[in-house]
């Protein structure tokens, strides 16, 4: 079922008279699913109509993130998902939300964008990969 976000007032007034509300739900407060955008080989897009006329693009599937270091930013592939302060079991079931800990091919990364509503994996570099000398 959708989440409903508004709150529904069918409660008593201070004396006891019941209340009722004005207006029945409408579709403009009616949530989506949470997108689950999960990591993968091949990356796939969702685009859905939203109020206003506009379209909101939520990944699916993602396997590069655009990676922020020191002023640049580089687009690095995502080889896992280390932890996750939203759930627990995100990581074991790689999914990537905000605030998600990612393994790049530059090092640890935490994600900053929200991929299930911007369509795209922006992340910061927490702590570099340790450069392997070849002897």
């Amino acid at each position: 079922m959708v989440q409903y976000h508004m709150r529904t007032t069918t409660k008593q007034s201070g004396s006891g008279g019941k209340r009722r509300t004005t207006s029945d739900k409408r579709l403009a407060h009616i949530g989506g699913f949470f997108a689950k955008t999960k990591l993968a080989a091949e990356e796939e897009r969702a685009v859905r109509k939203i109020k206003g006329g506009g379209v909101s693009v939520a990944a699916k599937k993602i396997s590069f993130a655009n990676v922020a270091e020191a002023g640049k930013v580089v687009k690095s592939k995502i080889t896992g998902v280390v932890e996750s302060k939203a759930d627990r079991h995100h990581a074991r079931e790689n999914i990537i939300t905000k605030g998600t800990v990612i393994d790049t091919e530059l090092g640890r990364c935490r994600v900053t964008s929200k991929p299930g509503q911007h369509g795209v994996v922006n992340a910061v570099l927490m702590e570099k990969k340790a450069a392997t000398a070849k002897a």
